[in-house]
């Protein structure tokens, strides 16, 4: 009996795609997503967010105006290139994530969280040896790397846009509570909210092609640029 659960294990290791989705939209993925705020710390400064509506609706919005236009599109145009592997779709995508980094901080996260999860891809062996050299010579930003972890797990495209759109929503949740601050019951409306509008937010990103797909916010870039001099601060955007 333990001889026969042993080669079970043995042979059929890799996790479901619902698994994969479910890891990868973990909070507990090591990429340092928890040390960034987007912008939501120097809202909460400016006075711009100050409670739970406020907090809500800016989270709302960022939702559909910057992530479902711009990482999301990226996203739903990278993956089926990952599993293609289309070397020079995956570098234009890559090279319009750099282009459209509009701070120090935009830049720094993009960077710093794709060569974190491109680690936590190579240390799992959740990739084969080509991909990850295509992947490290990009260089990789977190948009695209996040893709081939997607790709990988040979889900539908909408429900692994849904699963990475929840693992953001859970973050800024997170940096909600904490800099606001809110309670876990807030932190819990808020996620309700936001599961309610990321089907909306993924059919947007879904539907874009390159001349739509946009990362226009000013208000965010400025926010962005303000808090890299912010005198008190916990995240690192």
């Amino acid at each position: 009996m333990y001889t026969a659960l042993a080669v079970t294990m043995s042979t059929d290791t890799a996790p479901s795609g619902l698994l994969q989705l479910i890891w990868l939209a973990s909070p507990a993925l090591p990429i340092g997503g928890f040390s960034y705020s987007e912008g939501l710390e120097a809202a909460i400064e400016q006075g711009l967010v100050h409670n739970e509506q406020s907090a809500t609706d800016w989270v709302v919005d960022q939702l559909h105006l910057t992530q479902s236009r711009c990482d999301m599109a990226v996203l739903a145009q990278a993956i089926p290139a990952w599993q293609v592997m289309d070397t020079q779709r995956l570098q234009a995508l890559n090279d319009w994530v750099m282009a459209t980094r509009e701070t120090a901080e935009m830049r720094l996260q993009a960077e710093q969280m794709g060569r974190s999860l491109l680690d936590w891809l190579r240390n799992l062996q959740q990739a084969s040896d080509v991909q990850l050299q295509c992947c490290a010579q990009l260089p990789p930003t977190y948009p695209l790397t996040m893709a081939l972890a997607l790709s990988l797990a040979q889900a539908p495209l909408d429900q692994a846009l849904q699963a990475c759109a929840f693992g953001w929503a859970e973050n800024m949740t997170q940096a909600a509570l904490k800099a606001v601050p809110l309670g876990q019951s807030a932190g819990q409306r808020m996620l309700a909210r936001l599961a309610r509008e990321i089907p909306q937010a993924v059919q947007t990103a879904l539907h874009l092609n390159d001349e739509d797909r946009q990362a226009f916010n000013p208000m965010l870039a400025i926010l962005s640029s303000r808090h890299e001099t912010q005198y008190s601060r916990i995240f690192r955007s």
